[in-house]
């Protein structure tokens, strides 16, 4: 995983997530701050997200758009990332646990498995 990614995850910014193939498309938004990042997976703590879970009957494939101008980017001051994978909503276990204790107000956790993190700018 980036450097640079994970420095962009770790200062606010808003986190985009793109229902890519559904018509139309829908589109979502969060915090950076939120999001737990692991080697392969973004957990999202979710309360509503309905018409992104409806699209997942379908097609679970999603963009997530991160950035933040405190990172250095390609072209100078703002760094900003695609990451393209697959969701699904976890409603129980330990990770929803995990994100409950941070989030109360959670009913399930947006899990996307990633297939690919491109730097946008």
């Amino acid at each position: 995983m980036d450097q640079k990614f994970i420095d962009v995850m770790q200062h606010e910014g808003a986190a985009t997530i793109v229902t890519i193939n559904a018509q139309p498309a829908h589109v979502v938004d969060t915090w950076n701050s939120y999001v737990k990042v692991t080697e392969d997976k973004l957990y999202i703590p979710a309360a509503g997200m309905t018409s992104i879970e409806a699209d997942f009957k379908t097609d679970n494939h999603v963009i997530v758009s991160v950035g933040s101008k405190a990172v250095e980017g390609t072209q100078g001051p703002g760094a900003g990332f695609h990451v393209h994978g697959t969701g699904s909503f976890l409603p129980a276990g330990s990770e929803f646990d995990e994100m409950k204790a941070k989030f109360p107000w959670i009913t399930r956790v947006l899990v996307i498995a990633i297939d690919q993190i491109e730097q946008r700018i």
